[in-house]
């Protein structure tokens, strides 16, 4: 991900979610995370389809945010995007974290598929059109 990528992924965050990042915690992230993007390139040109951040400390990972554009959900890209970030963790990561809503059952699924289990849930933590939701916890231990 690069400062140049910003204005679409702000987009797809806006479009993904009633609670957005903004653009300057994406800019933020830029600096102290690992942060990429997946493209898709075409005759029309090139394509962000989504991105990943993910924070790396010592033996700990946690996937800040995880999201594939609205258009391209339900095609397996948040399945590849999510392994190609996972397999490219430093080997000496343990643990990986992350926190998703509890509406999300579609992300629920896919991250039981790689393995997270639900280790507890902060409530009223994501704002919703309709009041807040809460967060469920969930971590991969990697052997």
């Amino acid at each position: 991900m690069s400062f140049e990528d910003m204005a679409t992924v702000v987009a797809i965050d806006q479009a993904s979610t009633p609670d957005p990042w903004s653009r300057g915690q994406f800019q933020q992230s830029l600096d102290e995370h690992h942060c990429v993007v997946m493209r898709t390139t075409s005759a029309e040109g090139e394509e962000i389809l989504g991105y990943a951040i993910i924070s790396t400390v010592l033996d700990t990972a946690e996937i800040l945010n995880i999201t594939i554009a609205p258009q391209h959900q339900g095609k397996g890209l948040g399945a590849q995007l999510l392994a190609a970030q996972l397999a490219a963790l430093p080997s000496a990561v343990t643990v990986v974290h992350l926190e998703v809503r509890v509406s999300n059952i579609p992300a629920i699924c896919l991250y039981h598929q790689y393995g997270f289990v639900e280790v507890g849930r902060r409530r009223d933590y994501y704002l919703t059109e309709y009041g807040r939701e809460d967060a469920i916890l969930m971590n991969l231990a990697r052997v």
